[in-house]
């Protein structure tokens, strides 16, 4: 006899890759890709949405490493090039946005 119950399962977080333009080395690893997962409200804890919305450069580094895999640091973060913390910030921003906005946009 086997047992058919359904096991609810959990929904897949929303996640978007981010390819670097100037990877991060760490140690041995190289580092050219980040996926983002859209944050949960507990991720947002102690930033402004306006401030995320912005790219603040604070308040993405207090949340990207909350959202990021592999999970980048603080110090990283400060770190990034220019244009990656803009490319990270923009798809951070863009989970914030209603996706009936996004749809009109599209």
């Amino acid at each position: 006899m086997t047992d058919t119950t359904n096991v609810a399962e959990l929904p897949k977080p929303i996640t978007e890759t981010v390819e670097l333009d100037t990877p991060i080395t760490r140690g041995k690893t190289t580092v050219t890709e980040i996926q983002v997962r859209k944050p949960k409200s507990g991720a947002l804890r102690g930033v402004s949405l306006t401030d995320l919305l912005q790219m603040q450069v604070a308040a993405l580094t207090t949340v990207l490493p909350r959202i990021t895999e592999p999970a980048l640091t603080e110090a990283e973060v400060r770190d990034l090039d220019p244009a990656d913390l803009v490319q990270l910030g923009g798809t951070v921003a863009g989970f914030l946005v209603p996706r009936k906005t996004r749809e009109a946009s599209a």
